[in-house]
């Protein structure tokens, strides 16, 4: 089976490449989706698959991720490329100053074909420390989970743990039961 991996982000597509291992040939394709704005990284995933899936009209999946800082009533949610963006690592951990510093990463991917578009999650829960590590992106030298930062943990292995492969592992679990007949559901954001 070809996916393809609609992202701007090539940290994003060797991640799901490493996580399906050849298993499932993935090919990454860079087209510009708008990103509708809400407060749920579900809509914006199913969005941007549904103008995706109608420009190149293959399989293929898109995913939106949200870093939520409990301390700060999930600030910055689904605007965490923006936040990172703007006022980065060290930004973040001026904000977390003397404050609870727990916090997770929630993915969603959406995987759409012809039959529509099916939405997978997966959640990572950890907490904001000093920077750490060489490993990854965004992020990752800030956000630890059993002790070491996802900039600690080698490719191979974030990608059998992380959150966007507990939503990876939902859409392989999905797609090899042969998946469900899916009706094509259309979200305006």
């Amino acid at each position: 089976m070809k996916l393809l991996v609609v992202t701007s982000n090539p940290h994003k597509a060797e991640e799901i490449r490493s996580y399906f291992g050849g298993a499932i040939e993935v090919e990454d394709v860079r087209l510009e989706c708008p990103e509708c704005r809400h407060d749920d990284v579900a809509e914006i995933a199913r969005y941007k698959a549904e103008f995706a899936w109608e420009k190149l009209g293959q399989p293929l999946i898109v995913d939106d991720t949200a870093f939520s800082i409990d301390s700060l009533s999930g600030f910055p949610g689904p605007y965490a490329a923006y936040v990172f963006y703007k006022i980065g690592n060290e930004g973040i951990l001026r904000l977390t100053e003397g404050k609870c510093r727990d916090a997770h990463f929630e993915t969603a991917i959406a995987y759409a074909d012809s039959s529509g578009i099916r939405v997978f999650r997966g959640v990572f829960s950890g907490r904001i420390v000093e920077p750490r590590g060489r490993e990854g992106f965004g992020y990752d030298p800030i956000f630890e989970w059993n002790g070491r930062t996802l900039a600690e943990i080698p490719l191979d292995e974030k990608s059998r743990i992380s959150h966007r492969a507990l939503a990876l592992r939902e859409l392989h679990d999905w797609l090899l039961a042969g998946g469900e007949h899916m009706k094509w559901v259309s979200h305006n954001c």
